[in-house]
């Protein structure tokens, strides 16, 4: 089996420390890989992968200001069509613009949908519903105008993050800065619970950071971090007492949570998108509907037991699991089974 897999090139694939549809990549490529499939990754030049890479931009365009984020797409789907009849199946992580040159192929592919940025950009996925199967990532994050093959969790590779017994006394922020995010209802959760929080992510919205945030910087109570990359991110959700996702839109997944959980650390999230199938109320977490419930759960969280956490991870979110859960995909559409 053959398998070409697109990543984007907003950022490295795997990335340094943000980039959510680039890790995924790699995660999957790196297991399939593993299980003996022929997998070429389409990715940034810099990237890396343990099998071929291919590639049309040198690096991704957010490390790189020299180059333009349209140019830098248009030729990388191009390059990657264009390598289509080298392969038995294609993989799209592109979100939807790879859908409008499917029609000049005659190679299944399949459509991973980490989300969507805009209802503006539905028609694209409606039009093309006989062309591609699409995956959703969350039942919660399913459009009921689309048709599925089937929802595949992400998976995280559990040897990378390490169950800690022993909670630290601080709360974590982690995630983009975004008022989507919640960044600022979870300064509102510490300070009214009267706890430090360390916040990590990148500024996704400067003037959200500049009004919202910033101004409760003090490095005492608040402090923030920057982006962290993956040696940093393991003890850091690891030493947290609990992680904080007060998101105000529809997570459609929420990696930074399955992570928090991998390290034995409960998470509190509002109660939007997919947070009731990634998080296992009562066990692994809360949810909550808004802030002042977030200050009540966090009395409650010492009677959870953090191995929980880490079993729960185990059992639904491993890099195993989704890896052979999209293999298994990958020979059901290779046996021409129906769209459905």
């Amino acid at each position: 089996m053959k398998v070409a897999i697109l990543s984007p090139v907003a950022w490295r694939t795997p990335p340094r420390h943000y980039g959510p549809w680039e890790r995924f990549v790699f995660l999957l490529s790196e297991g399939l890989i593993a299980r003996g499939v022929d997998v070429t990754v389409f990715a940034s030049g810099n990237s890396f992968t343990s099998g071929k890479l291919e590639w049309i931009c040198p690096a991704p365009y957010e490390e790189d200001p020299a180059l333009d984020a349209k140019v830098c797409e248009a030729l990388h789907i191009g390059h990657f069509f264009e390598q289509a009849p080298n392969f038995d199946l294609l993989h799209n992580n592109f979100d939807f613009l790879p859908l409008a040159f499917s029609g000049l192929i005659d190679r299944p592919l399949l459509t991973t949908i980490h989300g969507f940025s805009s209802p503006k950009i539905l028609p694209v996925y409606e039009k093309y519903n006989d062309r591609s199967y699409y995956i959703s990532i969350s039942n919660a994050d399913r459009n009921p105008r689309l048709r599925y093959l089937s929802t595949v969790y992400h998976g995280i590779d559990l040897k990378e993050l390490t169950w800690q017994e022993e909670p630290g006394d601080y709360l974590l922020y982690f995630g983009r800065i975004h008022p989507d995010k919640g960044t600022a209802a979870a300064i509102a959760i510490a300070r009214a619970a009267k706890m430090p929080l360390k916040i990590a992510g990148i500024i996704q919205d400067q003037d959200y950071f500049n009004n919202e945030v910033l101004p409760c910087i003090d490095n005492e109570q608040f402090i923030y971090l920057g982006p962290v990359g993956p040696e940093e991110r393991d003890p850091l959700l690891g030493g947290a007492y609990a992680l904080l996702h007060p998101i105000y839109f529809d997570e459609p997944f929420g990696l930074s949570v399955v992570e928090a959980m991998a390290c034995g650390t409960p998470v509190i999230a509002f109660d939007r998108g997919s947070m009731p199938e990634v998080i296992a109320e009562g066990k692994t977490g809360f949810l909550v509907r808004e802030i002042a419930g977030a200050v009540e759960c966090l009395t409650e969280i010492p009677r959870l037991d953090r191995w929980d956490c880490r079993h729960w991870v185990e059992e639904h979110f491993s890099q195993d699991i989704m890896v052979k859960n999209y293999l298994d995909l990958y020979q059901f559409i290779l046996n021409k089974g129906p769209v459905i």
